[in-house]
């Protein structure tokens, strides 16, 4: 097994395109595990910055955290329409294929 050495005086790590190419899984791998970004070069000069996306989470994650973010008043608010339903919707709701 090959161990990479991205180290570099910045916070930004470093690697060849060659050394991406022969590498790629194991790149990919501490891309995933440390998060940081990763600049490949190709003859000295940067081509490409890899990043790792943020964690995704579910909208029942999302919703979780709501509480800690929302106003008192607002979030009263919301819990009050979610739970009386807004008749006017149902009105309004049509099947677009109904002829």
């Amino acid at each position: 097994m090959i161990d990479l050495d991205f180290t570099d005086s910045l916070s930004v790590q470093t690697i060849t395109a060659t050394e991406l190419a022969r590498n790629l899984r194991q790149v990919l791998d501490r891309l995933a595990a440390g998060g940081e970004d990763i600049v490949v070069e190709r003859n000295h000069q940067p081509i490409a910055r890899l990043q790792a996306l943020p964690p995704q989470r579910t909208a029942l994650e999302v919703m979780a955290d709501l509480y800690r973010t929302l106003p008192e008043a607002a979030a009263r608010e919301w819990l009050d329409d979610a739970h009386g339903g807004d008749t006017r919707l149902d009105r309004e709701m049509r099947d677009p294929w109904a002829t």
